[in-house]
């Protein structure tokens, strides 16, 4: 999952408009900002699986090295080095290594992934997003009280698309839909990302997530991370995280019947 997120942000850094690509960082492995509290666990595995995994090519670049130096044939021997048909230590050695560091990354990417997949169902913000071809529709509730939905048409800046806003230090959750093909909600500084697929009824538990927003406030681009048509790159939204005082004065303007 963290792994799809920062190819997704290579990507789009590649192909996108300047103005909605996150600054990354090279201290946190050129992953963007987290805003959320679940970026904190997608870091954290990021972080990791980079350590191991230098650390891994380090090892496997010294051993190469060595072999080339000190087994390379001499020129005053012709004869081939003694021959071996097997050896038990060295091949149980590379075998047991690579089971146990499979077995650690599995640990810790089901470890997070069930983190960043459990839902509570108490959130006092939840939001309907409706993805079409080709923008988003958000419906946001709020303690029971239903909001106006903010609807988007395909725009080529993600100022100009439909805002989705939140307040800060506040947990959400999220239910995706769409009625015609596969769309994928995705916010670069949440660091992860989700499938919208169509047929998913809504009460699935795959269709569902949430996140618990941090003390931080702005406005953050959003966009469709999966190739889903013709305008799929005009497929963009925002998203503003707002104190919670400024959020209730929205809440009090956007409820459903009232007037704009």
């Amino acid at each position: 999952m963290p792994g799809a997120a920062a190819l997704a942000l290579l990507l789009a850094t590649a192909t996108a408009c300047a103005n909605d690509v996150p600054k990354a960082d090279w201290s946190r492995g050129l992953l963007p900002d987290h805003v959320t509290e679940q970026g904190d666990v997608v870091q954290s595995l990021w972080n990791g699986a980079w350590i191991a995994a230098l650390a891994t090519g380090a090892v496997v670049i010294v051993l190469i090295v060595w072999a080339a130096i000190f087994h390379r044939k001499r020129r005053a021997k012709a004869d081939l080095p003694p021959q071996v048909r097997y050896n038990l230590p060295i091949e149980m050695l590379y075998t047991l290594i690579p089971l146990v560091m499979v077995s650690v990354f599995f640990f810790f990417t089901a470890r997070d992934s069930q983190a960043l997949t459990h839902v509570d169902g108490d959130a006092p913000v939840k939001v309907k997003v409706e993805a079409f071809q080709w923008s988003w529709r958000f419906t946001t509730t709020v303690n029971g009280k239903t909001l106006q939905p903010v609807a988007g048409v395909p725009v080529n800046d993600y100022h100009q698309g439909p805002q989705l806003v939140l307040p800060a230090k506040t947990k959400v959750e999220f239910n995706l839909s769409t009625d015609d093909v596969i769309h994928s909600f995705w916010v670069p500084e949440f660091l992860f990302k989700r499938d919208v697929i169509p047929g998913i009824k809504p009460d699935n538990p795959g269709s569902k997530f949430q996140i618990t927003t941090l003390d931080r406030t702005g406005v953050f681009a959003g966009r469709c991370a999966e190739l889903c048509g013709v305008d799929h790159s005009r497929m963009l939204f925002s998203v503003k995280l707002v104190p919670q005082a400024e959020f209730d004065q929205y809440i009090a303007t956007h409820q459903a019947g009232s007037a704009q």
